[in-house]
């Protein structure tokens, strides 16, 4: 086991499972839970209603609204109901870590992904649809939550964000094929089935994250080896009782540090925007230059600038040394650059001009990904990053993307004028660049050696053994894969 650079801790532990497989393994599960994103609001997938020309000649519906009878209204709630499951369930599992092996928690959230998106292609009205959505959500919570902090506890010291990039780089590459592919299965076979080929391709992750032996997060003490809450508390005291209290602990804990806040109060502000784009980009293109082509053209834009902007962001920052410091400097000037950028984009009268400046605009916004979640791991110690990622990520849609689309539409039907409105709405750019350059003066600590497992006492002769079970000699990472 020399030759691959892993500690040899356990024998169990088989000698394929490095570090890099693990990467791979989670940047496609990450990958088919935002292909599905794709595939609900993919043509072929959701489909249209029944439409009638002015002879009564009249085309039948296609997919999910066709086949359901759905207005747009309920065909918009299946596209954002996931978000209902997502953030019920991200604290929960971030909270059940603390009790239950993390690595067990993301199969039975995969399990559950896996079940209801299967459930998805056998619904058969609005509301069965509309649950099964629901659940994809929770099954997608445990992984959101937990895959990060596995990631940043088996990659290279100097790598750490060129990794978290890699896997965040993913979220922009599976939306788009899940557009071409909900589009293709949609048309060729029928769009139930590109709901059943999803769940079948989750299907081994899910079961090999029962099935390996599982994995251990730093700051956190095998399973086999805590005194269970339960045991220290007062029998009459609920488990669900205990649990509440500790999140509630956490949270307090997170509320009360300044950096974490600092850097979340930044990203929702980023995500506002960055889900503002995605919804009414495409419409704000047609109308300022009447682009035939705004969805393609959009569409294009994004993936290729999430794909390239993500990689690099995550490449500078370990170029520069990943610290909590550098990463807000980064997170300020990357934003700040790509917010003139993109407001002078919208500026200009031509659409020649509006493409190149835009590209670029992204391609800077887009480079926080990595640097803005390598702050959310490392401000916080190794047993609360579960919680820190979990209550980032509700944050970042609650008052982020949920509320700043419609917020968007309110402003354009005041002013009815899309060029003011993208305007307005790209100017949010500069206050989360602003809220950032305030977390370069924050006294910051990394706390990824600091031990956090405060709420579980480890006991026996595996306590001192709280190293992840993919431990690589961080000086010498292998070139093999």
């Amino acid at each position: 086991m020399a030759g691959d650079g892993i500690v040899d801790s356990s024998p169990a532990a088989p000698s394929w499972f490095t570090p890099k497989r693990l990467l791979l393994i989670f940047c496609a599960v990450n990958m088919l839970n935002y292909l599905d994103r794709g595939v609900i609001a993919s043509n072929g997938v959701n489909g249209s209603l029944e439409t009638c020309d002015d002879k009564g000649i009249c085309s039948s519906g296609t997919g999910i609204q066709g086949d359901f009878k759905l207005n747009n209204f309920e065909d918009g709630v299946l596209s954002s109901a996931f978000m209902v499951g997502l953030l019920v369930a991200s604290p929960i599992f971030a909270s059940l870590a603390k009790s239950v092996n993390p690595f067990r928690l993301i199969g039975v959230g995969l399990s559950v992904w896996t079940f209801s998106t299967a459930g998805c292609g056998f619904s058969f009205n609005f509301w069965s649809i509309a649950v099964c959505r629901m659940l994809v959500g929770v099954g997608e919570a445990s992984f959101i939550s937990l895959a990060a902090p596995f990631i940043d506890d088996n990659a290279p010291a100097t790598e750490k964000t060129a990794w978290l990039a890699m896997f965040y780089m993913c979220i922009p590459t599976g939306v788009a094929l899940g557009y071409v592919y909900g589009g293709v299965v949609g048309t060729y076979l029928n769009w139930r089935y590109a709901f059943w080929i999803e769940a079948l391709l989750m299907l081994p992750f899910a079961v090999f994250g029962f099935l390996v032996k599982p994995l251990q997060l730093k700051g956190f003490a095998p399973a086999e080896c805590k005194v269970p809450l339960a045991e220290r508390a007062e029998k009459s005291t609920p488990m669900i009782m205990i649990q509440l209290s500790l999140v509630l602990k956490d949270l307090k804990v997170l509320l009360l540090d300044k950096v974490y806040v600092v850097n979340v109060l930044g990203y929702i502000a980023y995500n506002a925007v960055i889900g503002a784009y995605s919804y009414w980009g495409p419409k704000a293109g047609y109308n300022i230059y009447n682009m035939s082509n705004a969805d393609l053209v959009f569409g294009g834009i994004t993936v290729v600038c999430g794909i390239f902007g993500t990689l690099a962001g995550g490449f500078i920052l370990d170029h520069m040394t990943a610290t909590i410091s550098n990463a807000f400097k980064l997170l300020s000037g990357a934003t700040l650059l790509g917010a003139i950028f993109c407001f002078s984009a919208f500026c200009f009268r031509s659409l020649s001009g509006f493409i190149p400046v835009f590209v670029v605009g992204e391609l800077l916004i887009f480079a926080t990904q990595a640097p803005v979640n390598y702050v959310c791991l490392h401000c916080v110690k190794p047993s609360m990053r579960p919680i820190s990622m979990a209550v980032s990520t509700v944050s970042i849609h609650i008052f982020g993307d949920v509320p700043s689309s419609p917020l968007v539409g309110v402003l354009q039907d005041s002013i009815n004028n899309w060029r003011v409105t993208t305007l307005i709405l790209t100017s949010v750019l500069f206050l989360s660049s602003a809220i950032w350059f305030i977390g370069v003066f924050l006294k910051s600590n990394d706390k990824f050696n600091e031990d956090g497992e405060e709420n579980e006492v480890p006991t026996g002769p595996k306590a001192a053994s709280l190293e992840p079970l993919l431990e690589e000699t961080r000086n010498d990472i292998p070139n093999n894969f």
